[in-house]
């Protein structure tokens, strides 16, 4: 009798042990396994972690002027966009069309961003107005007035650029106030205008907006300044943030972009009477063009800006690649 009960107990003992093995192991392989899983999470959170960085303005005592909000990474809801882009730059290199194109988008409703090939550089030529733009309203904001000061077109610069896009210029022995050149240099293109501009213009201010905004101080001596999109893309932000010059002055720029009278690029992408503040930029030799714009398109509700820079053997081409990547974007921030 007492060698059964010490069997049950034996047995009963053994029963417990067993499960409590196993219980126990189930525990520590669920605990390991859900922290295998976790760490797996992790892993791939910060590989694809999008911390914003924040440009700030130097230069001041006691303040720190917000300039911009980066994102470091392509929009997962945008890549309907990337891959419309995409297929448009492959088809156009494949016909010899292109030989090289970057983009970069901002849908400023959500400040997501799409960058394609950001790292190559190009010859902004034209686009470059668009800081000098800033440059002399920056001037007349220190010195108002600055913008009715009247300059005479007395004599002609002779220039090695032969501008493939140009409709209006200014007059040999016509006077012009600066307001009124600002207006041939952005709406019209005019070099003419542009080069009168410069005889006024504040270099070290115009060097300091570059610098300001974190991109490479042009040197004033060399025709050769080069940029990728990206970087490109801060003067236009500015001006749509207000953030650099007066929210009245921003406006006034950005009113004078909308007249750009440019059409074989961004704005032929885009249906009839479509708001758009934009530029254009061509430079380039015999061997290579490129053709650039950039342009803030009020989407309605998703107001966005798009810099396209281009790279192949004949402006016309690369005009129609920059239309045909406008309208994929378009196409797409409409259906987002």
């Amino acid at each position: 009798m007492n060698s059964f009960f010490a069997f049950k107990i034996s047995f009963s003992y053994f029963i417990s042990i067993l499960f409590l093995s196993i219980l126990s192991t189930y525990f520590v392989t669920d605990f390991l396994g859900s922290k295998k899983i976790k760490e797996s999470e992790n892993e791939i959170l910060a590989a694809n972690s999008c911390d914003p960085s924040l440009k700030r303005l130097n230069g001041y005592d006691y303040v720190k002027p917000l300039l911009f909000v980066d994102n470091n990474c392509n929009a997962a809801y945008l890549n309907s966009v990337i891959e419309g882009v995409n297929t448009v730059i492959e088809k156009s290199k494949k016909e010899e069309d292109l030989t090289s194109a970057s983009v970069y988008l901002k849908d400023f409703s959500t400040n997501e961003i799409v960058s394609i090939n950001e790292n190559e550089k190009y010859k902004p030529g034209s686009l470059m107005k668009v800081p000098e733009l800033i440059t002399l309203l920056l001037m007349n904001e220190k010195n108002p007035g600055f913008l009715d000061k009247k300059l005479v077109y007395d004599r002609v610069v002779n220039s090695d650029k032969k501008p493939e896009y140009l409709s209006k210029s200014i007059q040999l022995g016509h006077s012009y106030t600066v307001r009124e050149l600002m207006t041939y240099m952005i709406e019209y293109s005019d070099n003419n205008a542009t080069i009168l501009l410069n005889s006024v213009l504040d270099v070290t201010l115009f060097k300091k907006v570059f610098t300001d905004l974190g991109l490479e101080s042009p040197d004033w001596n060399s025709p050769n300044y080069f940029v990728t999109v990206t970087d490109y893309s801060k003067f236009i932000r500015t001006l749509y943030n207000a953030s650099y010059l007066t929210i009245n002055d921003s406006e006034y720029a950005a009113e004078l972009l909308s007249k750009c009278n440019f059409k074989d690029g961004i704005l032929k992408g885009l249906p009839e009477n479509t708001k758009v503040a934009h530029k254009f930029g061509e430079a380039g030799d015999a061997k290579e063009k490129q053709l650039t714009e950039t342009a803030i398109i009020y989407l309605k509700d998703k107001p966005y800006m798009i810099t396209i820079m281009t790279k192949g053997k004949d402006f016309t081409k690369l005009a129609e690649v920059i239309k045909q990547i406008s309208f994929v974007t378009y196409q797409n921030m409409l259906s987002i």
